[in-house]
């Protein structure tokens, strides 16, 4: 006898007996009375269009007392379809007897149970087409094209979606995040390159034209360049000047406990991504930088003036002190030891101080800080999307303080 799983799974749900339904390889048994393919399509329609299979409704029964996002959640975990959320309630109705029947449901009665005989082949075309023409109806090609018709149609009434749109949405082994990473690289790179293209053409020509040629670096203002650092860059080229002259210069602590490091500044200041210190570690292979150049690059127009990031002020020599202008604080005194300062009051004088935070952290942590004339930055935990209006905020509190340093 051959019975529709829907059905059968109803009547074992609405007696309480789902306990005596077990799986056994690719087969559901249903004690000693039916077996059917894991894989059995039910009559159960979703509102989707799929129909809902024999191991995605055994799934949803035994789970359905969790909220549907923690049922989603361990479905996925043990990659079985789920069932969506307009279904869920008329679906679970059904299925537990509240309910004698649904719109959604069609019987039938779709693959053949173990050791069934194999489906039947499609049946001859209807009657009434051969009884209109029972002379010529091999020849006429009207009766020709309608009966092949039929059997399309027939066709396509078997057919049944293999995904439906929220499986195709769950991308599954895609991550969007190194998607994401590597994008912002490769739009870091062709920044880069265009930036250093139109450098390289303006000191070129100002190789040609003469170094004190003030069209050309009135030229190279109107393109948005900062023209100090193209001098002074031509400065250590042709007078013999240190390397890094004129570079303004930010320091980060060199400890793991605060947020921001020589590690994840880049991403954090370039691309408005916070990026954990320990992640970052990991992906670098604990090959720690010296030094890291930092630009803004929100703006796409104009070319901004580069910053080198540090965290060893030890190894600063007296004339490098004057390019300091901006320190990401670790809310702790001893970070300044050995600064050639009098007090943490001079020192926020001449450098912007920056204290970066999570949103939801105590104001216990930054008590300390709140003596100091530092900007407080927050961020989340787990919001990546508000990072890049923290990163902004430093840029705009830097580029104000850089600008009325340089005009003192």
């Amino acid at each position: 006898m051959r019975m529709d799983p829907l059905t059968v799974l109803r009547d074992y749900a609405v007696r309480g007996d789902l306990d005596k339904i077990t799986r056994n390889g690719d087969e559901f048994r249903f004690s000693n009375e039916y077996t059917f393919p894991c894989t059995s399509e039910t009559a159960y329609r979703s509102k989707q269009g799929n129909l809902y299979t024999l191991e995605t409704l055994i799934f949803f029964l035994n789970n359905h007392q969790l909220k549907h996002t923690e049922y989603l959640q361990i479905a996925r975990t043990h990659k079985t379809p789920s069932v969506t959320l307009p279904d869920r309630k008329p679906l679970l109705d059904y299925l537990q007897g509240r309910s004698a029947s649904a719109d959604a449901i069609e019987l039938h009665y779709p693959a053949p149970l173990i050791h069934d005989p194999p489906p039947p082949p499609l049946p001859p075309p209807p009657n009434h087409l051969a009884a209109a023409h029972p002379d010529d109806s091999n020849n006429d090609p009207t009766v020709r094209d309608t009966a092949a018709l039929d059997y399309v149609e027939m066709i396509r009434a078997l057919e049944r979606p293999l995904k439906d749109r929220e499986a195709l949405l769950e991308c599954k082994h895609r991550d969007f995040y190194s998607v994401l990473v590597a994008s912002t690289k490769r739009e870091e790179e062709r920044h880069r390159m265009e930036s250093q293209q139109r450098k390289d053409g303006l000191v070129a020509k100002s190789r040609l034209m003469g170094t004190d040629d003030r069209g050309v670096w009135k030229e190279g203002e109107e393109l948005g360049f900062d023209t100090a650092a193209a001098k002074a860059k031509m400065h250590f080229n042709f007078k013999g000047s240190k390397i890094g002259e004129g570079v303004p210069i930010i320091l980060v602590p060199s400890a793991f406990q605060t947020l921001i490091t020589i590690y994840n500044v880049k991403e954090f200041l370039e691309d408005g991504v916070f990026i954990p210190t320990d992640l970052k570690v990991k992906q670098m292979k604990g090959a720690k930088p010296d030094c890291v150049t930092v630009q803004k690059k929100f703006s796409r127009d104009r070319v901004v003036t580069a910053y080198e990031v540090r965290d060893k002020p030890s190894a600063l020599k007296a004339e490098d002190w004057d390019r300091v202008v901006a320190v990401f604080v670790l809310g702790k005194e001893w970070q300044f030891k050995d600064w050639p300062f009098k007090d943490h009051v001079e020192i926020f004088n001449k450098i912007i101080g920056f204290y970066m935070r999570f949103e939801d952290d105590s104001l216990e942590s930054a008590k300390t800080v709140k003596q100091w004339n530092v900007k407080i930055i927050s961020i989340s935990k787990n919001k990546r999307h508000q990072d890049r209006a923290a990163a902004l905020e430093v840029w705009d509190k830097l580029e104000e303080f850089v600008r009325s340093r340089s005009h003192n």
